[in-house]
């Protein structure tokens, strides 16, 4: 009984993985064929021939042009989903530039199918996330919030209604990673109150305790009265690999007293925003050895509130002719935004590489599909690993003298990580 029932919990936890994410790729790429000329309809995007893929495919400018703020809102999200970018297709990652006018406010929301984690470029946010019902109907939901500036990154974990607003009297540009190709938003006002056909009065003046005569409209106009009686919203379950809850944020390897695929949790009621906060992204990275490159990583080992949610974050500096030497993320896709504005997408697992060749330096921004995303750097794998792999190995697999094999071995790799 016992040994089924284990099994039993087995299936449902490798269920609750199966879903907590979008599918993964079984082959390099799958540029995703235009809507309006797929002769089948599936979950996500059918392929592209991939004779007929090109670098282009995986290629989107202009993030670099600011959004249009004059709305009520005064925010405006440039989303760089499976849509604008069809290269996407089967990477679950995506990116968004969210541009902010003073006191901009981009309203509660929650994406259904991503998790997100967001670095500040210009300006004061002000935001947070809500915790999903509790248990116990005497506890309320729990509000995280935390005032970011330049070079700051938060996570915001799948499902949870989240907001960010502008608190500075300048503008504030962001930009963020989402774990899906195409996350989805739910405005939470405009869902609410702003659907085609209404929901039933009846159903919202119970919901929201209050009377049928009083009106409320989309767009944010009611916002803080929204957020203030939230607790009566139910956003979307996340379901995590190690079960239900709304975040898992990792304990420190030295406190750990077991082994996992990953990162214990920490006691959920010992929980902080700054458990989901990283401060100094806006910092540049020591770019003088070698390479003349570095990269600043926000993973679940900078960032412990990102465990379980699969997604992370780097900054990467290059000087003049700097080079991000050939490397594969094993566990991620990355997709990469020039702070200039262009933005690229390196598919999991393949080979890639980054090179200024421009005479100023150079900064970008990049989310990658994976709390921990590893990364291998080729030329230090194949020559400095300790032990060395055997020159005979080399010498065959390159087709080079073996002194070439032994002159290379013999060089100091610089890791940029």
């Amino acid at each position: 009984m016992a040994v089924h029932l284990l099994i039993s919990v087995l299936i449902i936890s490798l269920a609750s993985f199966t879903y907590a994410s979008d599918p993964a790729p079984l082959q390099d790429f799958c540029v995703a064929v235009k809507d309006a000329e797929a002769k089948v309809f599936v979950n996500g995007k059918i392929c592209k021939d991939p004779n007929m893929v090109s670098a282009n495919d995986f290629f989107f400018p202009g993030l670099n042009v600011p959004g249009n703020t004059s709305n009520p809102l005064g925010s405006k999200v440039t989303p760089v989903n499976v849509n604008q970018l069809p290269g996407l297709n089967t990477l679950g990652i995506s990116l968004v530039r969210i541009d902010y006018a003073p006191y901009g406010l981009n309203p509660p929301h929650t994406h259904p199918r991503a998790t997100e984690v967001l670095v500040v470029v210009e300006g004061t946010l002000y935001v947070g996330f809500v915790t999903s019902n509790p248990a116990d109907p005497n506890v309320k939901n729990k509000l995280f919030t935390k005032t970011l500036y330049p070079g700051d990154v938060f996570v915001f974990p799948e499902g949870l209604i989240h907001f960010q607003f502008n608190v500075g009297k300048t503008n504030a540009v962001v930009f963020a990673g989402l774990s899906s190709q195409n996350p989805g938003v739910i405005t939470i006002a405009n869902a609410v109150f702003g659907s085609d056909p209404p929901i039933n009065i009846d159903v919202l003046t119970k919901a929201f305790q209050v009377d049928a005569n009083l009106k409320i409209t989309p767009c944010g106009i009611l916002i803080v009265y929204v957020l203030d009686i939230y607790v009566e919203i139910e956003p979307c379950s996340l379901l995590l690999m190690i079960g239900m809850a709304d975040f898992c944020v990792a304990l420190k390897d030295a406190e750990a007293k077991v082994f996992v695929n990953g990162k214990i949790c920490k006691d959920p009621n010992m929980v902080s925003a700054n458990d989901f906060f990283f401060p100094g992204l806006n910092v540049p990275g020591n770019t003088s050895n070698p390479l003349g490159s570095k990269v600043t990583p926000v993973n679940v080992n900078q960032l412990p509130g990102l465990n379980t949610l699969g997604i992370s974050l780097v900054r990467i500096d290059y000087a003049p002719y700097g080079l991000n030497p050939p490397h594969t993320h094993p566990r991620a896709t990355e997709v990469l935004v020039v702070v200039k504005g262009d933005v690229f997408v390196f598919p999991e697992g393949l080979i890639h590489f980054q090179f200024n060749v421009g005479k100023t330096n150079a900064v970008v921004f990049a989310g990658l599909s994976s709390q921990n995303p590893g990364v291998i750097t080729i030329a230090n794998a194949v020559f400095g690993s300790d032990p060395p792999i055997n020159v005979d190995v080399l010498t065959k697999a390159f087709q080079v003298d073996a002194n070439v094999i032994k002159y290379l071995q013999g060089q100091f790799w610089w890791n940029i990580d």
